[in-house]
């Protein structure tokens, strides 16, 4: 819409000016009817419209309009296609602005940091790479169609329990390696119309407050142009929160909020120059929108429901066949399990969604096989029913397969509260052993939004992870079951064997005050990995009714320097079953020098669909960053130097091409006294000094090398010589102050 910015600010009185920076109601900013600035809707969105026409609230408990409800983050990130979640991006644009909704709330990219998060469903992944592509193209997708989004929650806003007020004590390396690489991901590829910051504090500071975080890190480092938004009732202090960078309160504060504001600027301590920017960026937000005097676009629902279809069958996992399938059309089966009928197709909170209609498996394929249906346990208990139990075995003893609709129930998880174990009901656990003793074709179907233990896992023929799949998710079953789609889903989440396991079993959801992330940057896969831990299912995995094959890894150069500042990687993949499908080609770079990171991250990931014995190059292009980690002590990111393995493959633990490039390092080094003489060594320079100290030891050298640190006699004198800090020297090495500092300086600027 056209807005005369400059202009209108110039007219607005303080009050006016300070009224802006709250919202009108729940949903709506405020409209100045004398300066022709409209009221703007904003509504959520992550995966479904939720417009509340009525009364509002902002835990999805009272009713929205109908709308077409898709997978839930989960899913969408399960899918590995960007594609397709840019695709869903413009059709929720596309009912926003039927809707007239000015800006959709999501999408939700918050770090999976514990299995037991009660809004995982919601969020995307446990890697903070993937989590970035996907919510980027979510944003373009939506912001396509004249919509902004609003990517939440800025930041480190990993639970439920006591979200409102409990710290965050996180390193700031793992806040830049992993928890707002999402953020930054999707600010600097997509450009969001905002961002909307957390409840909780970061470190002390509440995120509605902190100044690094939205003005110098979100405006200054990422260039972020859009405005900052409150999570509904996170506002704390508004005055602190006006001067770090925050322009909207939502929802309205009463005018309580927007008075402080204006006797902050009348007595002095609030500049009003802070307040205009605060006020030109929501004048430039709004405008963004589409004219709201103009015709609504309309959208076919219908349509939507086949796509949510169509990105179900994109999403799902399949996590186990041994041959049971695809199921033979016509057919002899037992349909077992409440989920069959009335699937768990969504999470509960602020993303509910009032679906248009919702399908469920019984029905969708039952013009495809002889089913027999048994409920064999209740949703809503843990205690097994004896009688539906030894119903639901007789129907499984009968049948060719039996495949069972299980799951977590809504009351396992949700917005509002954490989980406290990952086991599935007991008497569902009860069931599907029950049913596997009789049965040896048994199919579990899985209706849950995070990951849940598998006690029964080696008794199970083939297990579906459907995540929630959304209104369409008994169709998308139905093509997944019987073949008509052929899964190609992959976990964007370890599916851990025990809680205990967990990177962050000891330090969830901390004492109510504080949480502390004492796994820093070893989150999800990263942590498994470090530990070389079994896991029921790596991040990544997931099973095809094909096959394929990986050859011919090629890299365009051998070294990163000042020079070569972007590698490209080509491999090859083949299918090499009998029929067409689609594989998630991923790729991880792997430090072989290096101690303290990861032993690999994921660093590209492309989905290709092949025909039987079709052969495809997949190219990915890698540039520094993919190599970089963050150096608190600079606070700066930079590239140490050696060799790193690029590994190809179709999940985390079976990366079947390597190669490997040597990198140059890049980026500054912080040398002071406490810096020791092994990276001293490193560097490969004051040879001559190294073997004076050597010597001075009585540590072996071969003259003039300094070799005599890596091979000699004594093992202990070696290792303390290379942790000795330069300031011991003069101890230890016979070197003046002088020496030490000119030493330093050539190190430094040399």
């Amino acid at each position: 819409m056209e807005l005369e910015i400059e202009k209108i600010l110039s007219q607005m009185t303080l009050e006016e000016k300070a009224s802006l920076c709250s919202g009108a109601d729940f949903w709506h900013t405020k409209a100045i009817e004398r300066l022709g600035l409209p009221a703007v809707m904003v509504t959520d969105g992550p995966h479904g419209l939720r417009k509340q026409e009525g009364e509002s609230d902002h835990l999805g408990l009272n009713e929205s309009v109908r709308a077409v409800c898709y997978p839930s983050g989960a899913g969408l990130a399960s899918s590995f296609d960007t594609n397709l979640i840019r695709q869903l991006g413009e059709v929720l644009g596309e009912t926003a602005a039927g809707e007239g909704v000015h800006t959709l709330l999501g999408p939700a990219v918050n770090i999976k940091r514990s299995p037991l998060c009660g809004r995982n469903f919601e969020y995307l992944s446990e890697d903070p790479w993937l989590a970035g592509e996907m919510a980027a193209a979510y944003v373009q997708g939506v912001q396509s169609r004249g919509v902004g989004t609003s990517v939440k929650h800025f930041a480190a806003n990993n639970q439920e329990s006591n979200r409102m007020s409990v710290s965050a004590e996180v390193s700031e390396r793992a806040l830049r390696e992993v928890y707002l690489v999402p953020f930054e991901k999707t600010v600097r590829q997509a450009q969001p119309w905002t961002v909307m910051c957390a409840y909780n504090r970061i470190n002390g500071t509440y995120c509605c407050e902190n100044e690094w975080l939205l003005d110098q890190v979100l405006r200054e480092e990422w260039g972020f142009d859009g405005i900052v938004m409150t999570d509904w009732g996170a506002m704390n202090d508004r005055c602190r929160a006006l001067k770090a960078g925050l322009e909207l309160e939502m929802p309205a504060s009463g005018g309580e909020n927007d008075k402080r504001i204006v006797e902050r600027v009348k007595n002095g301590l609030l500049d009003e120059a802070v307040l205009d920017e605060a006020v030109r960026r929501l004048l430039r937000w709004i405008a963004r929108g589409n004219d709201p005097k103009a015709p609504a676009p309309t959208y076919d629902r219908q349509a939507q429901h086949e796509f949510a279809r169509q990105a179900a069958g994109q999403t799902a996992v399949l996590l186990k066949n041994e041959g049971v399938l695809p199921l033979k059309q016509g057919a002899s089966l037992a349909f077992i399990g409440g989920f069959a009928k009335k699937p768990r197709y969504q999470g509960g909170g602020s993303s509910h969604i009032n679906s248009v209609k919702v399908t469920n498996a019984l029905e969708s394929c039952a013009s495809l096989a002889r089913i027999r249906y048994a409920e064999g346990f209740s949703v809503d208990s843990d205690q097994a029913d004896g009688e539906k139990l030894q119903e639901a075995v007789a129907a499984a003893r009968e049948a060719e397969c039996a495949v069972i609709f299980a799951g977590l129930p809504d009351a396992y998880e949700s917005e509002g509260y954490d989980r406290t174990h990952l086991e599935l009901p007991a008497c569902q656990n009860e069931l599907i052993e029950a049913v596997a003793a009789v049965q040896p074709n048994t199919v579990v179907v899985l209706h849950n939004g995070s990951p849940i233990t598998m006690p029964w896992l080696d008794k199970v023929a083939a297990v579906l992870e459907m995540y929630l799949g959304g209104e369409a998710v008994g169709e998308a079953e139905a093509d997944l079951l019987f073949g008509a789609v052929n899964p190609s889903g992959r976990l964007a989440e370890t599916f851990p064997l025990r809680l205990e396991d967990t990177p962050s079993f000891l330090n969830f959801p901390g004492n109510g005050k504080r949480v502390f992330y004492g796994e820093d940057v070893y989150v999800g896969y990263r942590w498994y990995d470090a530990r070389k831990m079994e896991v029921f299912f790596p991040f990544g995995y997931g099973l095809s009714y094909t096959s394929f094959a990986y050859t011919d890894i090629a890299l365009d150069c051998d070294r990163l320097d000042a020079q070569k500042k972007e590698i490209t990687v080509k491999v090859k993949v083949k299918n090499t079953g009998a029929r067409s499908g689609r594989e998630v080609v991923q790729l991880y770079v792997r430090p072989q020098d290096h101690t303290d990171r990861p032993v690999q991250e994921l660093k590209g990931f492309a989905k290709v669909e092949l025909a039987p014995g079709e052969e495809r190059e997949v190219l990915f292009h890698l540039d520094c960053r993919s190599f970089e980690l963050y150096d608190e002590r600079l606070h700066k990111w930079i590239l140490p130097a050696g060799k790193y393995e690029i590994g190809v493959g179709p999940h985390s633990r079976s990366l079947p091409l390597r190669a490997v490039i040597e990198a140059e390092w890049r980026g500054s080094r912080l040398i002071d006294d406490t810096t020791t003489l092994g990276e001293v060594l490193d560097s490969g320079r004051h040879v001559a000094a190294i073997d004076a100290v050597a010597k001075a030891l009585g540590v072996s050298d071969d003259a003039g090398t300094g070799e005599g640190l890596g091979a000699g006699t004594d093992q202990m004198m070696r290792e303390l010589m290379r942790g000795l800090p330069l300031r011991r020297l003069v101890t230890f090495g016979g070197m003046t102050h002088e020496q030490i500092q000119d030493m330093i300086v050539d190190l430094v600027f040399g």
